[in-house]
């Protein structure tokens, strides 16, 4: 059986380098932008879109490198992933803006400049704040796609970035292999749905496709190590999201920027991990919170 998906309709910008930066959209109202993580395409956020559709125009842009948009390209930076944030922002117009996880990171960075009148949500930005280095794991995984070795390269990205924090206690003799299978079992089914759908544009994209873009986005998550200090500097609104379920460094990110940004609040989702806002999460109760926040026609408050 199928999961249902809202219908959307698609639609491109151009990136200040002239990447082509593809998105999908729903909805009616006023526009906001959804930015999905790394590992991840806008497909991942259309029941977190369609919880907000029926009040906003919701805009999912692809990162670099997946789904609808062009490729990383040599050199891809932290500045560049900012101004992919700012070119969707000035096609659309929106003036509410959501990240996750990696996709925050560029969506903060973008932040710093812009002007008083947006509205900026961020859902555990794995940003480089303590101790804890949230890309320790690059070059062994940088390594081991080298060789070819995606459930390698996939197991030590995920305990690397503790994400589930469970994974961190699993041995990798077994790790590796139960992701073999998980690799394998998830692009059967995405094939499966794709037969079964006509090869609708809104099925998932296997992990497999998406692990070569790990690693530029990683680097920009290294770059920016500077940017919770920075964030004093913003003049947005921002509402700070996270789950209780998550890693610690992640808490502690959060808890860096809610003492940095001028204009700031928190929700924490009880019970939540880090993909909250993912199809397979809690979408729905993000939404809620979003949903307050990002209306430019009330004052900016949210609730869990």
């Amino acid at each position: 059986m199928t999961t249902a998906y809202p219908a959307h309709g698609t639609g491109s910008t151009a990136s200040r380098d002239g990447t082509v930066l593809g998105y999908r959209r729903l909805g009616s109202g006023p526009a906001v932008v959804l930015t999905h993580g790394s590992l991840m395409t806008s497909h991942n956020l259309l029941k977190l879109g369609a919880a907000l559709s029926d009040r906003f125009t919701v805009y999912l842009p692809d990162l670099r490198g997946r789904g609808l948009s062009g490729p990383q390209g040599p050199g891809h930076s932290l500045e560049r992933a900012a101004e992919d944030v700012a070119a969707i922002v000035e096609h659309t117009g929106a003036r509410g803006i959501f990240g996750l996880s990696g996709g925050a990171v560029p969506v903060l960075k973008w932040a710093l400049g812009a002007s008083e009148g947006y509205r900026v949500a961020l859902y555990e930005p794995p940003l480089p704040t303590g101790a804890f280095s949230p890309t320790a794991w690059l070059p062994r995984y940088e390594h081991e796609m080298s060789q070819g070795r995606e459930a390698a390269a996939m197991a030590t990205a995920a305990k690397g970035t503790q994400d589930p924090p469970w994974l961190r206690l699993v041995p990798r003799t077994l790790l590796v292999p139960l992701m073999h299978l998980g690799l394998n079992a998830q692009a059967r089914r995405i094939g499966q749905t794709l037969d079964l759908a006509g090869g609708r544009s809104d099925s998932e994209v296997p992990l497999r496709d998406l692990l070569p873009t790990l690693g530029p986005d990683a680097r920009t998550v290294a770059e920016a190590a500077d940017l919770a200090k920075a964030a004093a500097d913003v003049r947005a609104d921002v509402l700070l999201l996270g789950g209780t379920r998550s890693a610690r460094y992640l808490k502690e990110a959060l808890d860096t920027l809610e003492t940095t940004l001028p204009r700031v609040r928190r929700v924490e989702f009880a019970g939540a991990g880090h993909l909250a806002a993912d199809n397979s999460g809690r979408p729905e109760r993000v939404a809620r919170a979003l949903a307050g926040f990002l209306d430019l026609r009330v004052s900016p408050s949210a609730r869990s």
